[in-house]
Parts: structure tokens; C-alpha cells; sequence
């Protein structure tokens, strides 16, 4: 039986506490670091990440026409002609708030003619709470929603490639 002999490397650069590779040195069969592997370190999202994500479930929502108000869906637009400087649209109308646990969103949307608006809310706030909550681990303590404008059905779509639904 062979005693259990590690050469040892440095785990981290510059770390040379571990010994050198000239230098043998026995390891013993208890873990390093102590506790579970997914609580050694801090994980952080940011707040553009919160607001991708709740930008798509809202926009998955029945009766949610686009979002963001008339004014900065021009500004969208016109960024998105600037080389370098083009914002993802799944943020537009959509504002994190982001904490170590907790989130908070305002969002700003526009509804098809038509729908019950706080059918609409409802649903978004829903659907944006559970899919931050899945994908994020954060606690959503509050969805605000400003509903901006109603798209009537004989209006120009300002961005016909946006409509979704």
C-alpha cells in the first residue's frame, strides 16, 4: 500500500503557501474550505440582467403591445441607428433595482385596444415575478407597472419588427 503522496501545485497564481512541486506533502481525506461548494463565494446579477428578463415576460403577456413610452421608443430607435451605441430592446420600458436578495421593477407598457388593462397587469406582474424569481434566485418585493399608451387597431405600428403579439 502506498502512503497518499500529493505533489502539490499553487491553486491560485502567486499563492505559494500550498509548496512547491519539488516539495511532496500527504493531503488528508477531509474536504478543503468547509461547507457546501455553492455557498463558497458571492454571486451578483446586474441590474441589466434583471431587466432582460423581465422585459421578456412582460412581453410574452397577451394584450402588451410593446414597451417603454412613445418618447423613448424614438430614442430606441434612433440609438439603434448609431453604431456602438444600440440598447438592447428587451430593456426598453423596464427599470431593477437590484439588491444581495431582492429586487425591484418599474415597468412601462403599452396595451392593445381592447383588453382589460388590469387583466393585462395582473398577468404581466405574474409572469415577470416568477421568471426573475426562477432564473435569479432574488425575492421580486414590488412590480410597478405605468401603462403609457393604448395601441388602437387603426394606428400605424411605429416599429412593425417590435409586435409580438
Amino acid at each position: 500500500m502506498t502512503d497518499p503522496i500529493l505533489r502539490s501545485r499553487p491553486e491560485s497564481p502567486g499563492n505559494e503557501s500550498f509548496g512547491s512541486a519539488e516539495e511532496p506533502r500527504k493531503t488528508s481525506t477531509t474536504k478543503r474550505g468547509g461547507g457546501d461548494p455553492a455557498s463558497r463565494g458571492r454571486t451578483t446579477i446586474a441590474d441589466g440582467v434583471v431587466e432582460k428578463i423581465a422585459g421578456l415576460a412582460a412581453r410574452d403577456v397577451l394584450g402588451v403591445h410593446t414597451m417603454g413610452s412613445g418618447i423613448s421608443r424614438t430614442f430606441s430607435a434612433v440609438r439603434e441607428r448609431v453604431p456602438g451605441t444600440s440598447r438592447s430592446t428587451a430593456t426598453r420600458g423596464v427599470k431593477a433595482e437590484v439588491g444581495e436578495v431582492q429586487t425591484a421593477l418599474d415597468l412601462e407598457i403599452v396595451v392593445d385596444y381592447g383588453v382589460s388593462i388590469s387583466d393585462v397587469t395582473r398577468a404581466v406582474r405574474e409572469n415577470v415575478i416568477s421568471a426573475v424569481e426562477r432564473m435569479t434566485g432574488l425575492e421580486v418585493v414590488e412590480v410597478n407597472i405605468a401603462v403609457s399608451d393604448v395601441k388602437l387597431p387603426d394606428e400605424e405600428d411605429e416599429e412593425p419588427e417590435q409586435r409580438l403579439h
